[in-house]
């Protein structure tokens, strides 16, 4: 009997995690051609979520959980759970019910097809049409820039087959962008067009700042567009000031006092030192982006608690 495994990543979510573990189980009993698990992965909430899970994990040993020692991050966190997943496939599920576990015969069906990739793909939004706009200008913005063809709309939210798990325990990445990953290493992609509902209860955790560092993430995994136009910018400085030098020098040979002495020169000379700063800083990136992918060596997370995992059962943490 194949094994599935659903990984939920919460914070904060005392108002979700008990309907979403129910609606979990239920989907998963009405395929018992399956053998299942459910791990909840807990980012160091405030409210009463843990308490919640230690009794959702009492009652049913098929659900286990980690708990996280701080915050890691909305990457971070989901990343390392799906690392500790058993199944023979694992399939990402928000505990908001922003992602819809009526999908999940749906991705299961295209696994058993063939596809070690099944992923959600939203067509429509029903969250706040300007928040839905503004991702959509990010995505098309990331699929141009991208050296890697992004995929528009996709969260996170799908199925990958244990062989794909296993290429993501073997990256070693401290930084991992899923979606990046998902799009660049994920082999014989299948995507499933669905609506995103809106979040059941309680708040999101996102705010500007994260959206912001999810954004900046994605930029630097894959794209150099920042470090590119920083050369390109201090190339132009210096190339329009050495030839508004030229134009100056000329001008002042044939009328003396057309420019007021000194002022052009102060006004060239650091518009010209100023581009050779900018073009070197954005030198030097490229080469920070590179080491800095390559010699960082931290752990994902830091675990303060397993529930409802053997000993026998444990993954080698990432």
């Amino acid at each position: 009997m194949k094994k599935v495994s659903i990984m939920v990543p919460c914070y904060n979510e005392e108002e979700n995690v008990v309907p979403m573990s129910r609606a979990l189980v239920e989907q998963m009993e009405q395929l018992p051609q399956y053998d299942y698990e459910i791990l909840f992965i807990d980012n160091c909430s405030q409210d009463n979520t843990r308490t919640l899970l230690r009794g959702i994990c009492a009652e049913n040993p098929k659900i286990r959980a980690i708990f996280n020692s701080k915050n890691f991050g909305q990457f971070n966190s989901p990343y390392h759970a799906i690392c500790q997943t058993t199944g023979d496939c694992t399939i990402t599920v928000c505990c908001d019910f922003q992602d819809p576990v009526d999908m999940i015969p749906k991705f299961l069906t295209e696994w058993e097809n063939g596809h070690k990739v099944v992923i959600g793909v939203k067509t429509s939004s029903k969250e706040s049409k300007l928040m839905y706009f503004l991702r959509s200008i990010y995505y098309k913005l990331i699929h141009k820039l991208s050296r890697v063809e992004q995929i528009e709309h996709f969260t996170g939210f799908g199925l990958y087959d244990k062989s794909f798990v296993e290429v993501m325990r073997k990256l070693d990445d401290p930084i991992p962008f899923l979606r990046g990953v998902v799009a660049e290493l994920g082999p014989n992609i299948k995507r499933i067009e669905y609506e995103q509902a809106k979040r059941r209860a309680g708040k999101t955790s996102n705010n500007f700042f994260s959206l912001y560092d999810a954004a900046m993430l994605s930029f630097t995994s894959y794209t150099k567009i920042g470090v590119r136009l920083s050369e390109l910018l201090g190339v132009l400085m210096c190339g329009g000031s050495a030839l508004a030098a030229v134009v100056c020098l000329i001008l002042k040979l044939v009328n003396p006092d057309l420019l007021l002495t000194g002022t052009a020169a102060i006004l060239l000379t650091v518009l010209f030192v100023g581009g050779l700063q900018l073009f070197f800083l954005g030198f030097v990136g490229e080469y920070l982006l590179s080491v800095n992918t390559r010699s960082m060596r931290r752990p994902l997370v830091v675990e303060e608690e397993r529930i409802n995992f053997d000993s026998a059962d444990k993954t080698s943490k990432v």
